[in-house]
C-alpha cells in the first residue's frame, strides 16, 4: 500500500538554535519538532552517531517519501552531517557517482519503495552502487516492505538499532554558514552538479517564501506533492513548512495510481490548505474527465501553487477553475535548485493585486531581477526581454558547486559580471511584471526572429490532440535554425518553419522538467555522450527517441529521393 501521511510540527520544549543568522534583523531561529518526529529524529542521529557520523561527514540518503526519510534528513542536520538525498529510482551509476563525488560516509536505504502500484528494489541498487564507493562504512537498511533482506558487511538494520538508541540527541552547535545539504542536479558535460546549501540562509528563505508566498496560516495543512529527491521536496515538503510549524503532507503514490483523483481524493482526505504540484503532473490529469475532480470536496483548498517549469495556459485555467472552483489564487512560482526557494511568483502582493495566468510576475522580498541583452548590457524599462538574472545576494542562495567552487563561478556568475546568471529568459511586461521564456539555450533564431520556446509550446498545447510538446532548434542553412517538435505535429495550424516528430514520451527530470538538450543532440544526430541522464525519470525514454529519430530520419531521405 502507497502512504499519504502527514507530519505535524508543533511548538514543544526542544528545539534547534540556528546560529548566526546572516541578516542583522535575525538573531536567532528555532526549529520546533513535534515530539514523534523529534524522537525519530532523535534515535536516527543517535545511531549516526554511534557508527561513527559526525559534523561535517557527508550521509547519501536513497528513500522513497516517508516519515523516515524526513527524519533521516533532519538527524544528519541535527548532528551537523550533511545530507544528499538521491531520488530512489536512479540507477545504481547514478547513486554511485553521487557518492563518490560527495565521498559519502554512510548510506540510508530501504529494502523496497512502492511507487504507482510496483516495487522498486532499492537494496539492491545501493548494494551494487557501494562496491565502487570505499568511502561508505556503513548501509542502514530499513524495512519498507515485507520482502527479507539479505544483509551484507556494510549493512545496519536501522529500526533495530535505533530501538536501542536515547530519544535525546542534543543539537550540534553550527555557524550560519555550515553545511547543510548537497543536492546534484544534471549537468550537459555528464559530470552531475553537487549544489551546496547552508545552514541559515537556507532555513531563513524557505520559511519565509513557505508563508508569504502560500499564505501560510497556522492550521494549515500543505499540500506539496513534490518528491523529497529534488529541491521543492527539500525547501516545500520538509524545511520550509516545518520551520514554519505547519502540518506538510507526504505523497509517495503517482497522480494517476489507482486512479486519476488520487491528488482531489488526499486534498478531501487530508484537508489540504494550499496544493503544490507540478505543470507535466496537471498536463496529464486535465486530459482525463473532469469528474475525477469534482467527485472529491476541495472546499479546504486556499491556494493553489505550480512549480517546475513555465506552466501552459490550458493546465493554468483547469488547475484555477476546475480544481479551484475558480476561487483559489494560483501561484506560477519560479525559482531553482540553486536559488533554494521561490523567488519570481505572484505573491506576496497588496489584496486585490492580480494575478496574470501563467505568469511568475512579482519577485519576492529581497530578490532583484534584471534583464540583460546578447552584448551583455542592462536593459532598462518595460516590454523588453532578456536574461534574467538577480543583481543582488539573497538568504537561500547556492554557495558553490561541491568540491568544484571554479565551476560554480563559471556558470552562474561569469556570463554577466556582477550577477547570477540563471540561465532562464524572461520578459518584463508593460507593467513590470515578469513571464518565464524558457531556458536560454532553448531560443530558437529563425531567420533573425529570437522565438521562446516556452511561448511556442504553450500555442501547441492548446490543441485538443497534443498531450504535449517539446520545441528545439536545429541548423537551417537559410533559416539560421528551424523548429524541431516532439508529440503531434500540426503543420496546418503553424505559419514559422519546422520539422516534427511524434514520440511516445519526453525525456523527463523527477521534477517535470523536458531535458530539451537530450532532444537537441539527437536531433542534430550528434555522435556520442548525450550527457548526464541519471535525473531523467525514466532513463529508457532515451533509446525510444532514438529509435524513433532513426526511423523520421530515414523516412525522410526516402521522400528526398522519391522527389529527385
Amino acid at each position: 500500500m502507497e502512504l499519504t501521511v502527514q507530519i505535524k510540527y508543533r511548538n514543544i520544549a526542544d528545539s534547534n538554535v540556528i546560529l548566526n543568522m546572516i541578516v542583522s534583523y535575525f538573531t536567532a531561529f528555532l526549529v520546533l519538532i513535534s515530539s514523534s518526529l523529534l524522537e525519530t529524529t532523535c534515535r536516527l542521529a543517535n545511531t549516526l552517531k554511534s557508527h561513527g557520523i559526525q559534523k561535517g561527514d557527508r550521509v547519501a540518503i536513497y528513500m522513497p517519501v516517508s516519515p523516515l526519510a524526513v527524519a533521516a534528513m533532519l538527524a544528519c542536520a541535527r548532528i551537523g552531517a550533511v545530507h544528499t538525498v538521491v531520488f530512489a529510482g536512479f540507477s545504481s551509476e547514478a547513486l554511485a557517482g553521487r557518492i563518490q563525488d560527495a565521498q559519502c560516509k554512510a548510506v540510508l536505504t530501504c529494502n523496497e519503495g512502492v511507487r504507482g502500484g510496483r516495487l522498486v528494489k532499492l537494496k539492491s541498487t545501493v548494494d551494487a552502487a557501494v562496491k565502487s564507493c570505499p568511502t561508505v562504512q556503513h548501509v542502514f537498511v530499513s524495512q519498507r516492505t515485507e520482502t527479507p533482506t539479505v544483509m551484507g558487511e556494510l549493512d545496519v538494520p536501522l529500526e533495530e538499532v535505533m530501538s536501542s538508541q536515547s530519544a535525546v540527541c542534543p543539537a550540534e552547535p553550527l555557524d550560519s554558514e555550515d553545511l547543510l545539504f548537497l543536492l546534484y542536479t544534471s549537468g550537459s558535460t555528464g559530470k552531475p552538479k553537487g549544489i551546496v546549501h547552508t545552514q541559515a540562509g537556507y532555513l531563513l528563505y524557505t520559511s519565509l517564501t513557505h508563508q508569504y508566498v502560500f499564505d501560510y496560516r497556522d492550521g494549515d495543512v500543505f499540500g506539496c506533492v513534490a518528491d523529497v529527491g529534488w529541491i521543492t521536496g527539500h525547501s516545500y515538503v520538509v524545511y520550509g513548512p516545518l520551520c514554519n510549524g505547519a502540518t506538510t503532507i507526504l505523497f509517495e503514490s503517482t497522480p494517476v495510481y489507482p486512479n486519476p483523483g488520487r491528488y482531489w481524493e488526499t486534498v478531501q482526505r487530508l484537508g489540504i490548505s494550499q496544493f503544490y504540484g507540478a505543470p507535466t503532473a496537471l498536463r496529464l490529469l486535465l486530459k482525463y474527465d473532469d469528474s475525477w475532480v469534482k467527485k472529491y470536496e476541495r472546499s479546504s483548498l486556499r491556494t493553489l501553487g505550480s512549480v517546475g517549469e513555465p506552466i501552459n495556459h490550458e493546465a493554468w485555467h483547469w488547475f484555477h477553475s476546475v480544481v479551484g472552483d475558480g476561487r483559489c489564487p494560483l501561484v506560477d512560482t519560479w525559482w531553482q535548485t540553486e536559488t533554494g526557494g521561490v523567488c519570481i511568483a505572484p505573491r506576496p502582493a497588496e489584496d486585490g493585486a492580480p494575478i496574470i495566468p501563467a505568469m511568475a510576475m512579482r519577485p519576492f522580498f529581497g530578490i532583484q531581477p534584471v534583464l540583460m541583452g546578447e552584448k551583455g548590457e542592462l536593459l532598462s524599462g518595460n516590454c523588453v526581454s532578456g536574461a534574467l538574472c538577480i543583481s543582488q545576494p539573497w538568504p537561500g542562495m547556492a554557495r558553490s558547486i561541491y568540491g568544484d567552487h571554479q565551476r560554480f563561478i563559471e556558470a552562474y556568475f561569469k556570463p554577466y559580471p556582477g550577477c547570477y546568471f540563471t540561465g532562464d529568459g524572461a520578459y518584463r511586461s508593460e507593467d513590470g511584471y515578469y513571464q518565464i521564456t524558457g531556458r536560454m539555450d532553448d531560443v530558437i533564431n529563425v531567420s533573425g526572429h529570437r522565438l521562446g520556446t516556452a511561448e511556442i509550446e504553450d500555442a501547441l498545447d492548446e490543441h485538443p490532440a497534443v498531450p504535449e510538446t517539446a520545441v528545439i532548434g536545429i541548423p537551417h542553412d537559410i533559416k539560421g535554425e528551424v523548429m524541431c517538435l516532439t508529440r503531434q505535429p500540426i503543420r496546418n495550424q503553424c505559419f514559422l518553419s519546422f520539422v516534427s516528430q511524434v514520440v511516445k514520451r519526453l525525456p523527463k527530470t523527477r521534477s517535470g522538467k523536458i531535458m530539451r538538450r537530450i532532444l537537441r543532440k539527437v536531433a542534430v544526430e550528434t555522435s556520442g555522450d548525450l550527457g548526464d541522464v541519471s535525473t531523467l525519470d525514466d532513463p529508457s525514454v532515451v533509446g525510444e527517441i532514438v529509435d524513433a529519430h532513426e526511423r523520421y530520419r530515414k523516412r525522410r531521405a526516402e521522400e528526398e529521393k522519391k522527389k529527385k
